[in-house]
């Protein structure tokens, strides 16, 4: 018995039970688009934060605070004047600017439109220049406004849509938590960030908001910028330096502060989507485990109802390795149309965009997935059919 032959009952096998044959496949095609589509949501997480990070510029450090860090007699919140500080032209030469930030959220009224804006940033104005945030309409705010405490802001395309509509943002005025801010500017739009929206941020000067919004806490954060790429290394050094001095941190203690720079914010990021995208693949995985079984399943009652048509054909000589191939084929092919179905789904829902990510495919799970498909047909399809294939022809043709 030829090949050709085998697959000629093999398909005949499948047709005849069309609906449970699908139901089957149905399992394998689950597991196999879960697979590709939670690993390319994974590295589109991935890219989305790669991209967002290296958009702030390869010369940018960022320090923040540690909560419970340095101590704790001599722990002190970031403030301010450390920022401040940190200009120094003899002290940190390689430091270009410092930027206090503080962030909180507000909800935005303004006539019967209410919204909650998820980041109200409180700033100085060299805090646009350091995160590469540009003007589309309006002005920045100054100097001068930071000075006085004015209540202006800038605002993020997403925030001005949802809270202006249609209406032209720029010297409007804009109720944060009740207290009233004019619009002085509207940003350009950078885009999203998978569940974070660079658009959808207020900007402030830090005076007003810690006046009427934050409090006057530890800053969130102090938004660094080198001088440039190369000199990353020696202002962070700097900025070591003098923030140990004006908060006492003795040589060998713990700093209430932490420093890191745009390629470790990445790949600390990066680390934890990866992670993040592994225990996707896992999850996923269990779909496919979840439907090998019911290929077993399914092959061991095909072999139970067609007891009767082994024996026959036994009986007028079909040897034991027909029987065997025979149903394995049909497992097989079972699990690889179910993988075809799958990959289809699977690169097709990845052109979609899900949960404010853009899923990016990565080939290797397709094939990976596609792979594993026809061997858990393989696998899961040789216990059925080996029992298939060492039933005796008298027992067969016995069976009721």
């Amino acid at each position: 018995m030829n090949f050709l032959e085998i697959l000629r009952f093999a398909i005949r096998g499948l047709t005849a039970n069309k609906l449970r044959s699908a139901l089957t496949t149905l399992g394998i095609t689950i597991g196999v688009a879960a697979v590709i589509l939670l690993v390319a949501v994974g590295n589109g997480a991935s890219a989305a934060i790669a991209a967002s990070i290296q958009g702030l510029g390869t010369n940018v450090v960022n320090v923040s605070p540690v909560r419970g860090g340095g101590q704790s007699a001599t722990a002190r919140p970031l403030t301010v004047q450390d920022a401040h500080a940190l200009v120094d032209p003899v002290g940190a030469p390689d430091v270009k600017a410092a930027s206090p930030v503080v962030t909180t959220t507000a909800t935005a009224t303004r006539g019967q439109t209410s919204y909650d804006i998820p980041s109200v940033v409180g700033t100085e104005p060299a805090y646009f220049t350091t995160t590469n945030k540009e003007i589309a309409d309006g002005a920045l705010f100054t100097a001068e406004d930071v000075t006085a405490a004015r209540k202006v802001v800038v605002l993020g395309a997403t925030t001005a849509q949802s809270i202006f509509g249609t209406a032209e943002p720029v010297g409007g005025n804009v109720l944060l938590n009740g207290i009233q801010f004019t619009v002085a500017g509207v940003l350009k739009a950078q885009g999203s960030t998978g569940p974070q929206n660079a658009d959808d941020v207020a900007i402030a000067p830090i005076s007003a908001v810690q006046n009427s919004l934050a409090g006057y806490g530890s800053l969130s954060q102090i938004a660094v910028q080198a001088t440039g790429a190369d000199s990353v290394s020696l202002a962070q050094a700097e900025i070591t330096a003098i923030l140990n001095a004006r908060h006492g941190i003795r040589a060998g203690g713990t700093a209430d502060y932490q420093i890191q720079n745009s390629e470790q914010l990445l790949a600390t990021r990066t680390s934890a989507t990866e992670t993040f995208t592994v225990l996707l693949a896992a999850v996923a995985a269990i779909s496919l485990l979840v439907g090998g079984i019911g290929v077993t399943n399914i092959m061991l009652v095909t072999v139970t109802e067609r007891i009767r048509e082994i024996g026959i054909r036994k009986a007028v000589g079909a040897p034991r390795s027909a029987i065997l191939g025979q149903f394995l084929a049909e497992a097989t092919m079972l699990s690889l149309f179910g993988g075809l179905l799958g990959v289809a789904i699977g690169v097709i829902g990845s052109r979609f965009t899900i949960s404010g990510i853009q899923p990016v495919v990565v080939p290797s799970s397709i094939f990976l997935a596609f792979a594993v498909s026809a061997l858990i047909g393989l696998f899961f399809g040789v216990f059925p059919a080996n029992r298939a294939a060492k039933l005796r022809p008298i027992d067969a043709l016995r069976h009721e």
